[in-house]
């Protein structure tokens, strides 16, 4: 039974010895947890903060794009009328175009002349004046 007490004072001075040398860095530990407590202790307040910020932010965004979409949805008629216009003109100046052409066709004795006298362009707008004049002549 001596030998067993004496085995045991052995361990627990083991352990006050262990405990002793320990102590500086559980310290250090205590103090690294501490610190992380009032970190995380902040934390719910930050998320609440971000998650408000990006909250505004699409929100903002959303109204922004509603706003675009009125703005086009208000628009869209005259950009259709452009449209009709450009397609009215191009459909005027194809048939000029036809009508331009079907006179060069049926004059082809004179295209000889008229580019030997560099006189094309004189030529093409006497045929758009002789088109313009038959389509009014037709109305």
């Amino acid at each position: 039974m001596d030998w067993l007490g004496i085995g045991v004072l052995v361990i627990g001075v083991a352990f006050l010895a262990l405990v002793v040398l320990l102590i500086k860095p559980l310290m250090k530990l205590s103090g690294v947890l501490g610190s992380l407590q009032k970190t995380t202790d902040k934390l719910p307040q930050n998320v609440d903060d971000i998650s408000s910020q990006a909250t505004e932010v699409l929100t903002t965004g959303n109204d922004t794009l509603n706003q675009l979409n009125t703005q086009i949805r208000e628009l869209s008629p005259i950009l259709h009328i452009i449209g009709d216009a450009g397609n009215a003109t191009r459909k005027l100046s194809s048939s000029m175009v036809d009508a331009t052409e079907e006179m060069k066709a049926s004059t082809a004795g004179g295209s000889e002349i008229t580019k030997g006298r560099n006189l094309e362009g004189l030529y093409g707008a006497l045929t758009l004046g002789y088109y313009i004049f038959q389509k009014q002549r037709k109305n």
